[in-house]
């Protein structure tokens, strides 16, 4: 029997020699190794009647099995490698390849427009002293409206479509909750955090529900907050003054026109010398000579009475921007919607 077991694992091993030299795919070679050296593969059917032979029998041909086994193991791993070099050469076969042609230049990434505009305009408030400030934009209607002096009933809200939130992980009579419509609520939470003076900007993203060629369901603002014992609207004046001349150029001149909002008592929208004309009227401008830019105001009593502050003690003022108006100035964009396109040849202009 050993000579017969012997004979037979030579058998095997030729008949293996000669089926994997001539295999073509990788699909063969895996059939192959399956039937060679798999569980139930031939050599495992030639060992498996090794229990009848003698101990020292079956030694010897333990041995040669496993010599046979690393044969067949070897030749099934230079034939993969055969058959990967011939595909690799095939593929060269293909289109030539010019070595000498230069390279492409790497395309390198430019800051949004509404990304340089909003650090700017921080930037030029940090120099004036200002802290940054920031809060979720998932909020509570209280500090989006009420504590902002705008109740249920206010007509002020028509002038807000707000994205309501069904918040309902919260506990019943929290009120309800929005995404924030303006960075204002960031105000009666730094005040509540902090005792006066404060002096800061929020800057962050807001949502309304509104879009054209100048609005966008998303977009940014800037707000700022200046709250001391005797600050007054000249203070306001002279700061919004300083950040025109310092954003849009030193030459900016700016004007106060009287406006409401419900937070702010007095109130006023703040208008820059146009940006394209100088002031001397032109399309852009509606031939006035001026640009709408921001809205500002003291800050009203009772959004100090609902964050903790005593009204009788201190005064403040606040302002509000759009950071996307102010880079379609800046930039001369005229739809805002492309600023959200994610357009490449748009944003390389920047």
């Amino acid at each position: 029997m050993p000579d017969a077991m012997h004979d037979r694992l030579k058998a095997l091993s030729e008949t293996a020699r000669t089926e994997i030299a001539a295999a073509q795919t990788a699909q063969q070679l895996e059939a192959l190794k399956g039937r060679f050296l798999g569980k139930k593969g031939e050599l495992s059917a030639v060992l498996g009647s090794m229990g009848k032979l003698p101990p020292e029998e079956r030694k010897a041909i333990g041995e040669v099995a496993n010599t046979v086994k690393g044969e067949l193991e070897a030749l099934l791993e230079q034939a993969q490698k055969r058959l990967e070099d011939a595909a690799l050469d095939e593929e060269l076969k293909g289109p030539k390849l010019d070595v000498t042609l230069p390279g492409r230049a790497v395309a390198f990434g430019r800051r949004h427009p509404v990304s340089q505009t909003l650090e700017d305009i921080v930037r030029v408030f940090s120099r004036l002293g200002f802290e940054v400030y920031s809060g979720p934009e998932i909020e509570l209607d209280w500090y989006n409206f009420e504590a902002l002096n705008v109740p249920a009933d206010h007509p002020a809200r028509d002038m807000q479509d707000t994205f309501y939130v069904d918040a309902h992980w919260l506990p019943k009579g929290v009120g309800p909750v929005v995404l924030r419509t303006h960075t204002s609520p960031v105000q009666i939470r730094t005040m509540l955090a902090h005792k006066p003076p404060v002096r800061g900007v929020m800057p962050g993203r807001v949502y309304r529900k509104d879009s054209d060629q100048t609005h966008t369901p998303m977009f940014h603002q800037v707000e700022g907050l200046l709250v001391d014992e005797t600050v007054t609207f000249a203070e306001l004046k002279g700061t919004l003054a300083a950040f025109a001349r310092a954003f849009f150029g030193a030459s900016t001149k700016t004007r106060f026109r009287p406006s409401f909002f419900p937070f702010t008592e007095p109130s006023a929208e703040v208008d820059v010398s146009c940006v394209f004309c100088g002031g001397k009227g032109c399309r852009v401008c509606k031939h006035t000579g001026w640009l709408e830019v921001l809205g500002s105001g003291m800050v009203h009593p009772n959004v100090f009475k609902h964050a903790g502050y005593d009204a009788s003690k201190v005064t403040g003022f606040a302002f509000g921007m759009g950071v996307e108006r102010l880079a379609m100035l800046r930039y001369g964009i005229d739809d805002l919607r492309t600023m959200f396109e994610n357009d490449a040849r748009f944003l390389a202009q920047f």
